[in-house]
């Protein structure tokens, strides 16, 4: 006789009653990123988000604390209030799934709005209310423009609700630019603007502005996460999925739409008043479609539908817009370094890295060398990287003396070899690897580098298309997986 104790039960392995098995297997269907910053990211899970944000908005605000200053504090500036636009538009593109192409139109509302009763423009003597009045005024303002923007979204979805946006947008610009002059000031924008004050003291230094950017973003991520979970959070989540659904659970799909539009847009007033204070005055060009290239950017960059993706990735994205790339020293790390890490990433076995490398090497110092030995002026042009990478690439890169004309060729030429990579095989891509590399670092060294303003808008696209390639959800989002009945 034995007096062992019997076995646990087994659990079922069929679906259970009153037990979501979707829900359930939730952890295992989420998907990290390679290697250690898989391991990383698990990590971060395990303390929670409060806390993270907690940590995210100290280590942020001490910045200034550690010798961030000038030029580094604008940029830091500029990046907090795209993060700010970037979270408020995940409320449409992210949780609703409602692309909204006009959405900068609400930045620049809040701006104007806020400089309209907050300088001497309007009448003999100015609107000069103060921020605690000024600022909420805006954003209900905004947000009932929001509503009436989001009215086509009732019948309008996908592309066709895109073109109605888009057109509000370029329709803002116009106004702004042509529509009463002298009230909004044309090209010549709103100058003057009062600084914002908080608890009676007036913030008029970049300092002061940036901490405020820190406080109002760690705010406004908090209360959207208390909503991300609330009914309409979750009501918002189910149109993205399927509106017919949505509504046959009894869902107002409208009115959420409707609900989704007047947040995102109360969002981007709030941060159009704090860029309107901070630049002291408005431009019409301030809120033309380059800027909400950038917003989208960072969007998709840190994963749509992520509250903490969207701020991470608008942050990424204008650290790397607004500040490497507007050095040619930095510029250079960034190019070289993304080209570097995407082969390391992608060529495998090492042997065929370190194939196409040396290849793409000597290749380089043979080409060199002959154009040298043909004419002189084929070398004697200045490369556009400085520092120790242009030391490096002083003998191997061939930069003519005029090389403006014969830089545009090596682009075209350049653009159809990275055409070719994509649909030929891996032993013919292997080939055309080392002569691809030698014309991109060609081409950067003749015409990208000379043109920061094309070169920046290049860089985020190329950044995105690597990016998408590896992790389509973004930085921070979550794969979605669709169930299977």
């Amino acid at each position: 006789m034995s007096f062992d104790s019997p076995p646990p039960p087994t659990p079922p392995a069929g679906p259970q009653v009153g037990a979501d098995e979707w829900v359930a297997r939730e952890g295992h269907r989420r998907e990290y990123l390679p290697s250690w910053l898989g391991t990383a990211q698990r990590q971060a899970e395990r303390i929670g988000w409060w806390p993270r944000l907690a940590a995210a908005g100290l280590a942020a605000a001490a910045l200034p604390l550690v010798g961030l200053g000038g030029f580094q504090l604008q940029v830091g500036i500029d990046a907090l209030i795209v993060a700010l636009l970037a979270v408020g538009l995940n409320i449409v593109v992210g949780w609703t799934g409602l692309l909204d192409l006009g959405y900068v139109a609400f930045f620049g509302c809040g701006a104007y709005g806020f400089a309209l009763v907050s300088s001497g423009q309007v009448g003999p003597n100015g609107i000069h209310l103060p921020s605690y009045l000024s600022i909420p005024l805006v954003m209900l303002a905004t947000a009932g423009i929001g509503l009436l923007v989001g009215l086509p979204s009732r019948r309008l979805v996908g592309d066709y609700l895109a073109i109605v946006t888009l057109f509000f947008g370029e329709a803002f610009v116009e106004f702004t630019n042509n529509v009463a002059p002298a009230t909004l000031g044309g090209p010549n924008g709103i100058v003057g603007i009062d600084p914002i004050s908080v608890f009676g003291h007036q913030i008029t230094t970049n300092t002061g502005y940036y901490l405020l950017l820190v406080v109002v973003l760690v705010l406004t991520m908090a209360v959207l996460r208390l909503l991300e979970f609330s009914r309409t959070g979750r009501a918002w989540r189910a149109v993205r999925e399927d509106p017919l659904a949505a509504g046959s659970m009894t869902i107002p799909v409208d009115r959420v739409k409707l609900l989704a539009f007047a947040f995102g847009a109360a969002v981007a007033a709030l941060a159009g008043t704090i860029f309107a204070a901070q630049q002291i005055s408005v431009f019409p060009t301030d809120f033309d479609t380059p800027y909400l290239i950038l917003i989208y950017a960072g969007l998709v960059l840190g994963g749509a539908g992520s509250i903490a993706g969207a701020a991470t990735g608008a942050l990424v994205v204008m650290v790397i817009y607004d500040g490497l790339l507007r050095s040619p020293t930095y510029s250079g790390y960034l190019f070289y370094g993304l080209i570097l890490l995407t082969l390391v990433v992608k060529l495998r076995p090492w042997r065929r890295l370190g194939l196409v490398l040396g290849a793409t090497v000597a290749l380089g110092f043979a080409v060199h060398a002959i154009a040298a030995a043909i004419s002189p002026r084929a070398v004697a042009g200045s490369l556009g990287s400085t520092g120790w990478i242009g030391s490096a690439l002083h003998d191997w890169v061939i930069v003519p003396a005029n090389a403006t004309a014969i830089g545009n060729w090596g682009f075209v030429a350049l653009v159809c070899l990275l055409i070719a990579l994509v649909q030929v095989g891996p032993r013919v891509r292997t080939i055309l690897l080392p002569p691809t590399l030698y014309l991109a670092a060609f081409v950067w060294e003749t015409r990208l580098s000379a043109e920061p303003a094309v070169t920046r808008q290049l860089m985020i696209g190329a950044i995105l298309i690597v990016m998408m390639n590896a992790r389509p959800q973004g930085l921070l989002g979550q794969r979605r997986v669709e169930a299977i009945t």
